[in-house]
């Protein structure tokens, strides 16, 4: 078998970091320290207990749970054993859950205790090998941070991996009201990992505060991962509140942190930021949605020193595609950037010809750190293939000197505080009301969401029903940031001769 120092593997790129780094600090969260050789040699514990546990290398591990270090042990532990890492988001129902444990015909399950009912509900019609938890205080069962924790077997295992290996499915929402799987392999996520620590200037020696949800492919793919396979310190922590973020990045002097749009905004109002010594932070990253140039302008004057880079991509392309670094914020705040080194980025039509620089097309990539397809969807993969590039959906532009903008998605998803909603998904969910006839579902500026969630409603005739009840009903059927913030009544929905609803008047009309 090929010397696992060789392959070009997540576990391999570990063991590196490990090996040269080992007292160093790897990750803080609570009141537990791992340095970098505890933290490979846990990870060796628990990838060697999944497989004596009936797991096999390719087999699917499906993770629900909050930020912990059981959580990112587990992530390790999964690539390191040859399995398939499904993370999933932990607000989603049961129902969700559900569909994600059968569609990714995962084996295995660990989750939270404080998920115990969902999971129980999820898991009624599906087989697992195995179903654990990440981090109880009393289990008699398996216990990823007790395994970690304990004695055991810390060699790493012995299987057979390499780099094109699949290492995540990375669900991810599209127009359709199921998620689809983006499958990403050990070799695509290392590229990406290389090409963010030169794009993002990732240290080793610098301190680094992850707080956002790691099931999210920014948080895990381009910071945690690429620090700690620098050799970086972490400190993580559970949720972005910003009371804790603003005391994290004074206790420990954090140089660089990752937010979307809506945290810096709530770090930004919060009544003790000036109160905070925030000097040491000197990264301010940011992405998954929009930010307004009135927040860039005031986080540079209250943060004296900081460099702002702004992060656009998706979860397929593992996710960073370009970057705008600090030194171009000045001219063109407002732009996603260039390129990062492994991707190539170009504006076309739908013939797939080149546009003129400053005309709207779609964005289209080809990148080594891109996904190899959708799992059990060929017909969707080779969709979004067409011509040899990745179909973004996006819509966007270049200027003359190759800067991206964003404009808009080509197809109706939402960004709320920085998460792609489907808006059919909610608005199958509220059709399935019966008082319901009609509905679209759109997204509208947002001061604190970005974009916020709107649906536009027509009853049946002699129905009525309130918009609170319409709310009340889709919060039992879905993830609470999918609910709509406001639900409109309207007469009839606008729509094309050919019958399609023709959404962009409703965001004109209810914007104005």
């Amino acid at each position: 078998m090929q010397s696992r120092i060789q392959q070009n593997t997540i576990g391999a790129a570990l063991a590196r970091s490990a090996s040269k780094n080992a007292d160093r600090l790897a990750l803080a969260f609570n009141d537990r320290q791992w340095h970098y050789d505890e933290l490979n040699r846990a990870v060796n514990r628990v990838a060697n207990r999944l497989l004596a546990h009936g797991l096999k290398p390719g087999d699917r591990l499906a993770v629900y749970g909050k930020n912990s270090d059981a959580y990112v042990i587990a992530w390790l532990a999964a690539t390191r054993a040859g399995l398939v890492h499904v993370p999933i988001n932990f607000a989603l129902s049961s129902e969700e859950l559900s569909y994600i444990l059968e569609q990714s015909g995962a084996s295995g399950l660990l989750s939270d205790n404080s998920l115990a009912d969902k999971v129980d509900a999820a898991c009624r019609s599906v087989n697992l090998t195995l179903s654990g938890t990440l981090h109880a205080q009393e289990s008699e069962g398996f216990d990823v941070l007790q395994i970690a924790l304990a004695e055991g077997d810390d060699d790493e295992p012995e299987i057979e991996l390499d780099g094109q290996s699949l290492a995540q499915l990375l669900y991810t929402s599209g127009t359709t009201a199921a998620p689809k799987a983006a499958m990403m392999t050990h070799q695509a996520l290392l590229a990406e990992y290389m090409a963010c620590m030169v794009a993002l200037d990732i240290k080793d020696d610098e301190p680094m505060l992850a707080a956002l949800p790691l099931y999210h492919s920014a948080q895990m793919h381009v910071f945690l991962m690429p620090a700690l396979l620098l050799g970086a310190p972490l400190h993580l922590r559970e949720a972005p509140t910003p009371d804790d973020c603003l005391a994290q990045i004074e206790r420990h002097g954090i140089v660089s942190f990752f937010a979307p749009p809506t945290v810096w905004i709530s770090l930004l109002r919060h009544p003790d930021f000036d109160r905070h010594d925030l000097s040491r932070l000197k990264k301010a990253y940011y992405g998954a949605s929009i930010m307004p140039v009135p927040v860039l302008e005031e986080l540079r004057q209250r943060i004296p020193g900081v460099g702002l880079y702004n992060c656009y991509g998706q979860s397929e392309i593992a996710p960073l595609a370009t970057v705008l670094r600090p030194e171009e914020h000045d001219d063109r705040p407002s732009s996603a950037g260039r390129p990062i080194l492994t991707v190539e980025t170009r504006i076309v039509d739908a013939e797939m010809n080149d546009v003129p620089a400053g005309e709207h097309g779609e964005i289209v990539h080809r990148s080594p750190q891109l996904l190899t397809g959708y799992w059990d969807k060929p017909e969707m993969t080779e969709e979004s293939f067409i011509g040899g590039w990745f179909h973004s959906g996006d819509v966007g532009y270049v200027d003359e000197a190759g800067y991206l903008y964003v404009v808009d998605r080509i197809k109706d998803v939402i960004n709320t505080g920085g998460i792609v909603v489907a808006s059919r998904e909610v608005e199958e969910a509220l059709f399935q009301h019966p008082a319901v006839s009609e509905v679209a579902v759109i997204g509208l500026p947002d001061d604190k969401w970005i974009e916020a969630i709107t649906a536009v409603v027509v009853l049946k005739e002699g129905e009525e029903v309130s918009e609170a009840a319409l709310i009340e009903h889709a919060k039992g059927l879905m993830a609470h940031y999918k609910v709509p913030k406001q639900v409109h009544f309207a007469d009839a929905l606008p729509k094309s001769t050919a019958g399609k609803i023709l959404k962009r008047h409703l965001r004109k009309e209810l914007h104005a």
